[in-house]
């Protein structure tokens, strides 16, 4: 981890996905001890979000759904195949897929496919966006690579 807050970022390095199985593991309230997820709140330092990284082994799946009380998730699939189980809608996904949880709705999702499927997730209030790129950006000088 590099730690530089005093000057504005702080960056942690989650190691090649074939390692995140052995290499990441939480302590989560109702499970124990789960393999193959890193929460990254506290190593990043985060303050409006919680970001995390995780795979499931083929034919691993949640084993219970879930709500929230207050943020939405955005859920990023990077390689394999599984499913997602939205308020009894099960949606396929695949590497590229995107899917945008609203807080009440419950969900889980498992791996359907014959390699690990990875994942980010983000996790945010819901409603809490005011700016975004476009409105919020700030351009701060030209080329920085020249």
């Amino acid at each position: 981890m590099t730690d530089n807050k005093q000057n504005g970022y702080t960056c942690y390095e989650s190691g090649p996905m074939a390692e995140w199985y052995e290499r990441h593991v939480v302590q989560h309230p109702k499970l124990g001890a789960v393999r193959g997820k890193k929460w990254l709140k506290e190593e990043l330092q985060l303050t409006g979000m919680e970001v995390s990284v995780g795979v499931m082994a083929p034919g691993q799946g949640m084993s219970f759904s879930h709500a929230h009380k207050q943020n939405e998730e955005l859920y990023l699939f990077l390689a394999g195949n599984g499913e997602m189980l939205l308020d009894g809608t099960c949606v396929p996904v695949s590497p590229g897929s995107a899917v945008r949880v609203a807080p009440p709705v419950s969900r889980a999702w498992r791996n359907t496919g014959a390699e690990p499927l990875y994942y980010l997730v983000i996790q945010a209030r819901a409603d809490s966006l005011q700016q975004w790129t476009a409105s919020d950006g700030i351009v701060t000088g030209g080329d920085p690579w020249t």
